[in-house]
């Protein structure tokens, strides 16, 4: 038995072409109106709704988001924070990752395989901003042996690039 935390396999679901596509535009847009949509993939708007409603139910779409711009909320620096866990302590990695989860700053969480066990990416007001949230979140929990810190300079999302190369 392991002391990892376990994670399911998704059941991988067969899409057409016609899916592929409005999968890749929802992802460039996920507020474009049915009609829409419906016309970019050439289906009817009831075709359209009942695809988009099929997606849904099996877990291809999960869910629809606004993507904020964290500079405009006081939020202007980005890090990269690289955890190891003790060896001692691998049964608490779950615990781990939920609490981190639930902090505000973390904008996403890796659980790795490598020498490295989780990579946060942390939202920040500035320097002593993610300074603090490594010695509050990490640096005082004994179960962390080791953390890296590195600053984003800049980010990029793949954007609909990335998910044409998947789809």
């Amino acid at each position: 038995m392991t002391d990892l935390p376990q994670f399911s396999e998704p059941v991988r679901v067969t899409l057409d072409d016609i899916d592929r596509r409005i999968i890749a535009l929802l992802h460039e847009n996920a507020r474009i109106p049915n009609v829409d949509l419906a016309r970019e993939v050439g289906v009817s708007p009831s075709t359209c709704l009942a695809r988009v409603r099929s997606l849904r139910e099996r877990g291809v779409i999960t869910r629809y988001t606004a993507e904020i711009n964290p500079a405009m909320l006081g939020y202007t620096l980005q890090a990269l924070i690289s955890v190891r866990i003790r060896p001692g302590a691998r049964h608490l990695m779950e615990q781990i990752s939920d609490e981190l989860r639930r902090e505000p700053e973390v904008a996403q969480l890796f659980f790795l395989g490598g020498s490295e066990d989780f990579l946060i990416h942390v939202r920040v007001r500035d320097s002593e901003h993610v300074r603090q949230f490594v010695l509050k979140n990490l640096s005082a929990n004994p179960a962390v042996a080791l953390t890296e810190t590195n600053l984003v300079f800049e980010h990029h999302t793949a954007g609909s690039a990335g998910q044409r190369t998947v789809l």
